[in-house]
């Protein structure tokens, strides 16, 4: 159950995953300098890629390419996809730290079982971004499986306007909303609901569990001192605390394999993020077609001043033309000419927004259909595993009172 459920990704495979196989194949501690020269400890990652028809019949595959990556670098991949495609609902990383821990499990991020988790949630950030049929395209993704750099940086470059856009983005924008995305955005908020309880009902569930397997270990005990200071019966209970025992030992997989299928919850917890992104970004354009519109009214109005020569609005202008005199016919006929060029220039700016603004929604829409697909796909698996498992949980737990039942039979 650890491996996420990627046959989808295979299925669709686009372009790159049809090119080369991609797995984060380990993760390694490196102790080095960081940007302020403090020593730290940090998780390094081993992405392997190889050509997908490197294997030859009966023969072995090729060795792979590999490079390591840091975590800050898939951090700056994803906000590199974030500021290129707008309109995409980008992949989501594994938490930075534990989250919705089950509480008996340690938040440390050097953690092995934590590393673990976040080494499956890399590779399945690059098979997802590979398997896009926009994303896996993008040539700075290829260089980020491929090419070894010291720094990412070198070939993420952020046009200084993107950056703005991004900040801007992130202050809420009271714009005229389209319903489509007012829809769109109601649904990632119901989603984050229904998934933040989904993560809390499983970490009460598993602490419940927890406590059950626990009281077996102490049936276990129990037994096993019992029967050593019994003749006949000591056999008998010896056995049932062995079952009690094996039974109490066997909680750690069982959560280890349950914070696996949480991931898979998480992934989509953090996928509203990017969803909510695609929103954000669509009011911006919203609001610059708006603004855009705005300017546009208020030239024609001042020309339409300028040609008749009312002044509707008090202004110092008006004043100052009443005090000193009108200004001369080529004067106003020079302003008026500005204005109109003006004028003629803001009515392309507002086809072009509108343009922009509809192959976005466009765009964003073929991406969400997309997403919804995958998304029901995939919750729809991984609820169904956990449902499993549980089952599978609760027949062990029948058979070990059963084998108990038969050992106290005998005595």
């Amino acid at each position: 159950g650890h491996e996420h459920s990627l046959t989808g990704h295979k299925q669709r495979g686009t372009v790159l995953l049809r090119k080369m196989e991609i797995s984060v194949a380990e993760a390694d501690k490196r102790t080095g300098k960081n940007t302020v020269n403090m020593q730290e400890t940090y998780t390094v990652y081993l992405i392997e890629t190889r050509p997908a028809e490197s294997v030859p019949e009966g023969g072995t595959p090729a060795a792979p390419d590999t490079l390591w990556r840091r975590y800050s670098e898939f951090e700056l991949l994803r906000t590199y996809l974030l500021v290129t495609y707008p309109y995409i609902i980008i992949p989501p990383l594994p938490e930075k730290r534990a989250e919705f821990v089950w509480h008996k499990l340690s938040a440390d991020n050097l953690d092995p079982d934590f590393v673990e988790r976040r080494r499956v949630g890399l590779e399945n950030f690059l098979l997802r971004v590979a398997s896009h049929p926009v994303l896996s395209n993008d040539k700075i993704v290829f260089l980020f499986l491929t090419e070894v750099m010291n720094n990412l940086e070198y070939f993420i470059f952020f046009p200084e306007t993107q950056i703005i856009a991004l900040k801007i983005q992130t202050r809420f924008i009271s714009a005229v909303f389209s319903r489509r995305f007012m829809g769109l955005k109601h649904y990632s908020d119901e989603l984050n609901t229904i998934i933040l309880q989904l993560l809390r009902v499983r970490a009460r569930v598993a602490d419940r569990v927890y406590g059950v397997y626990k009281v077996h270990g102490n049936y276990g005990r129990v037994f096993s001192e019992w029967s050593a200071i019994e003749k006949e019966m000591g056999d008998g209970l010896q056995s049932a605390g062995h079952h009690m025992d094996t039974y109490a030992a066997a909680i750690d997989d069982i959560l280890e394999e349950e914070e696996h299928y949480a991931d898979q919850l998480k992934e989509y917890l953090f996928y509203t993020d990017s969803v909510r992104s695609v929103c954000r970004k669509h009011e911006l354009i919203q609001y610059e077609l708006e603004m855009a519109a705005q300017d546009l009214t208020y030239k024609k109005q001042q020309k339409e001043e300028l040609a008749t020569g009312a002044v509707r609005i008090f202004s110092l202008k008006g004043m100052t033309s009443k005090l000193f005199g009108q200004e001369s016919q080529e004067q106003r006929e020079g302003r008026i000419a500005a204005l109109e060029q003006s004028i003629q220039e803001g009515e392309e700016a507002i086809k072009e927004k509108d343009a922009e603004c509809q192959e976005f929604v466009q765009k964003a829409w073929t991406d969400i259909e997309r997403f919804k697909e995958q998304k029901d796909k995939d919750l729809r698996e991984a609820l169904i595993s956990y449902a499993i498992m549980q089952i599978s949980m609760c027949k062990k737990g029948i058979q070990v009172w059963s084998n108990a039942k038969e050992c106290f039979n005998k005595m």
